[in-house]
């Protein structure tokens, strides 16, 4: 199954880049570390709900459904990184 390989490649991925961006404004603003490491947190809590999401699609044996079920978890990553990116923004403009 390689697009369930490729989606939590994708899911690591962003969270990398979540990640990397929070190390860069603690770096730069060392008095928001602890709001910081609270985003940081939410978003490996992101993860784990999206691999469980990916790992237990709603019923295997029926495609179409899997293919819903996939189309929606991608939307759903997506929309849910986007706005741990916002918070992060959010947090570094106070």
């Amino acid at each position: 199954m390689a697009n369930l390989r490729f989606l939590k490649k994708e899911i690591d991925y962003r969270l990398e880049e979540f990640a990397f961006d929070c190390h860069m404004a603690i770096f730069v603003q060392p008095g928001k570390e602890e709001k910081v490491v609270e985003l940081m947190q939410r978003g490996v809590e992101l993860r784990n709900v999206l691999y469980v999401k990916a790992n237990n699609p709603a019923e295997p044996k029926n495609r179409s459904l899997v293919k819903k079920h996939y189309a929606a978890l991608r939307r759903d990553m997506v929309e849910s990184f986007a706005g741990l990116f916002a918070d992060l923004s959010a947090v570094c403009n106070e």
